[in-house]
């Protein structure tokens, strides 16, 4: 389960609460807060784990001691995984975390002016979903909790998301890379409820590209240029969405030789580009 989760070490750091929960629907509806030292108010970072939207679990977010150590608190978010629901659950769960903690910012010492969200793979789709579709009535979910608070976030780190699921295996045509997500039993279309390519507007809802618009938060998008896994066209078509959109605030990496995860993601030099990233756009 490594490389879903985007190939980090064992985090050493043990929450601060516990299973705190956001919603009710779902006894998934849970997250991990870890606080760093001081009196606060903290930024937080929002981890939303990996793992296809089908397995993975809140347990070792990534970076979290990198990001406790630099003086930020990090929310690691479980949501109802495909078995249990279908698209658009994910994002919806996710969005009602961010408004939960909003809401409750005061009592966990956050600050609720400076929400970063943090994802990997499938997380990485939903982070990416989290920062261009603030406002999407459709995706709220706001019959879950909050409905009053904001899900916007102020900075989006996506590590080798899925930007748009109805392109993937096109990209992959001439590579040695399988393509395999347009089948059946893809984890895209286990996600949507049918074969993708099958249906398209259920695939649009909850494609990052769809909302991309000027008023985007930053973003900073890592691809391995040899992931076989989510293609690295991915992560530009998101860059090259926000773009076309008027956001000047999106950043592409290419992580030549990385594949999907992996130690050049994790090692001290990319996380001080994230953290440094985090620091300019969470100020």
């Amino acid at each position: 389960r490594g490389a879903p989760g985007g190939g980090m070490t064992q985090v050493k750091a043990t929450p601060t609460f516990k299973d705190v929960v956001y919603a009710s629907v779902s006894a998934t509806q849970k997250l991990d807060l870890y606080l760093p030292e001081g009196s606060g108010p903290f930024p937080l970072v929002i981890n939303v784990h990996g793992g296809g939207f089908m397995m993975g679990d809140k347990s070792n977010p990534a970076g979290a001691d990198e990001f406790l150590a630099a003086g930020y608190a990090v929310a690691s978010v479980d949501y109802r995984l495909s078995g249990e629901a279908l698209a658009p659950a994910q994002i919806q769960d996710v969005k009602a975390a961010v408004r939960f903690l909003r809401a409750n910012a005061g009592q966990y010492k956050l600050d609720p002016q400076r929400f970063a969200a943090f994802g990997q793979s499938a997380g990485g789709n939903l982070v990416a979903l989290l920062g261009t579709s603030c406002g999407a009535a459709a995706l709220e979910g706001a019959d879950l909790g909050n409905a009053n608070q904001s899900s916007c976030v102020q900075a989006v780190v996506d590590w080798f998301g899925p930007t748009d699921f109805l392109q993937m295996d096109k990209q992959f045509a001439g590579t040695s890379c399988p393509a395999t997500h347009d089948a059946a039993d893809s984890p895209e279309s286990l996600l949507i409820g049918a074969p993708i390519q099958t249906v398209p507007d259920k695939v649009k809802l909850v494609n990052p590209i769809t909302y991309a618009s000027a008023a985007a938060p930053a973003f900073l998008i890592q691809h391995g240029a040899a992931d076989c896994n989510v293609p690295p066209q991915q992560g530009q078509l998101l860059y090259d969405a926000l773009k076309a959109a008027g956001s000047d605030k999106a950043t592409l990496t290419f992580l030549e030789g990385a594949g999907h995860g992996g130690s050049q993601f994790s090692d001290a030099a990319n996380m001080k580009v994230v953290l440094d990233f985090l620091a300019a756009n969470l100020k």
